[in-house]
């Protein structure tokens, strides 16, 4: 028997399950709540009940794509050059995202790159203090305050991420995460 805490679980996982296919399917900017609600096989008030709009419902899938992406890519050790190749890895795993290159590719980016810093971003910005700590501690990241450090690591990464398709008959794929580790190996020495 399942709780009521599992359904909820699952009509939320499916209602971004959906929301996930019509970024696929449309493009950002054409996806409905109405659209996401019937692919979710829900009422368009039970979205309502989690999300208030469809840019919230697209900003927690977005989280969740890249949260998964940092989960996927374990940290290998506490120093610098250990940190770098999973900032790479991570941004690797989110070029390759389809997903997220549909929103990074949207008018909606434009708030998160210009604009504010949305959940995933703050997430990102704190793992990644966290790290610099440690490697500060052990002397291969340079003296700072660890969340500038994250948040320039931050703007670095994501500047690489979304500018990779227009660079990319001077960087392949190899050569760009080549140029992004000896960028921040450099900025964080």
């Amino acid at each position: 028997m399942l709780s009521i805490s599992n359904v909820a679980v699952d009509v939320g996982d499916r209602i971004l399950a959906a929301a996930a296919s019509c970024v696929i399917d449309f493009g950002v900017e054409r996806v409905t709540l109405a659209e996401i609600a019937r692919r979710a096989g829900v009422s368009r008030p039970t979205v309502y009940r989690r999300w208030p709009d469809t840019r919230s419902v697209l900003a927690a899938l977005l989280t969740r794509h890249i949260t998964a992406a940092l989960g996927e890519v374990p940290a290998r050790g506490s120093g610098r050059e250990a940190l770098v190749d999973r900032v790479v890895a991570v941004a690797e795993r989110l070029s390759g995202d389809d997903l997220v290159m549909a929103v990074l590719r949207s008018e909606l980016a434009l708030v998160y790159i210009a604009q504010r810093l949305g959940s995933s971003q703050q997430m990102l910005i704190g793992a990644l203090a966290d790290d610099l700590r440690a490697a500060q501690r052990d002397g291969s990241v340079r003296s700072g305050d660890p969340r500038k450090l994250a948040a320039m690591v931050l703007l670095i990464t994501q500047s690489t991420i979304q500018s990779a398709q227009i660079v990319r008959p001077i960087l392949d794929a190899d050569a760009l995460a080549a140029e992004l580790a000896y960028s921040l190996n450099g900025y964080l020495s």
